[in-house]
């Protein structure tokens, strides 16, 4: 076990990860492939239905962005493809990984909040909910955290699309998933919303990004 420590928002944190046995691994081979394409990620966007957590979100006084960022962290968390990451050629897994999302302005800009996972919901929403709100009223575009125990994710409430590609760099931040949220709409009386997800193929499949839907839309529905 590796331990890397950090200073973030002035909090010492202690961050834990180890490294993958790459000769025992299953997907040595699959790993060697896929982490030398030009573009490693791909990518595929479902519908999730909304109705119950919805309700529940607007009845416990949370933000409804927020309470689906969490219940999506939660269901990442637990599937350790998505803790995977590429480091100097080498596959670490973290124990725990956090989000990074945009959050809109009023002067229709944006800006990166850093969001620390918590199992703990309530107090997930006491960290989250100040960190929102600061981002809001800041200007210019900052990064309050560079390191890769995290989530990249987007909300794009305004579009119900049926698909999402990314501007990123290519050197950089290759293996971190990235999620995207799309408009909230109505069909009868069920709730839908669109979630775009691209992960790096060399760490996963779609065996394990559809394990990340099915328990994202688990935890929406027992909420």
């Amino acid at each position: 076990m590796n331990f890397v420590y950090s200073f973030t928002k002035n909090l010492f944190t202690q961050i834990m990860k180890h490294e993958i046995n790459l000769s025992t691994w299953k997907r040595r081979e699959h790993f060697d492939v896929f982490k030398n394409f030009d573009e490693p990620l791909f990518g595929l966007t479902v519908r999730v239905e909304c109705t119950a957590p919805y309700k529940k979100a607007k009845e416990l006084g949370y933000s409804f962005s927020l309470y689906y960022l969490y219940l999506s962290m939660k269901a990442a968390n637990e599937i350790e493809e998505f803790r995977y990451r590429i480091e100097s050629n080498k596959v670490v897994c973290y124990d725990k990984v956090g989000a990074g999302p945009t959050i809109f302005r009023e002067d229709e800009t944006f800006g990166f909040a850093y969001l620390p996972f918590n199992e703990d919901i309530e107090a997930f929403m006491l960290q989250a909910t100040p960190e929102v709100e600061r981002v809001k009223v800041e200007r210019g575009l900052k990064f309050p955290y560079t390191g890769e125990d995290i989530l990249h994710y987007s909300t794009l409430p305004w579009a119900n699309f049926t698909s999402v590609n990314h501007a990123r760099r290519l050197d950089s931040g290759r293996s971190i998933p990235k999620i995207t949220f799309g408009k909230l709409t109505r069909e009868g009386d069920k709730m839908w919303m669109p979630v775009d997800v691209h992960v790096n193929h060399a760490l996963m499949d779609g065996f394990h990004v559809g394990k990340f839907v099915e328990r994202f839309q688990e935890l929406l529905n027992n909420t």
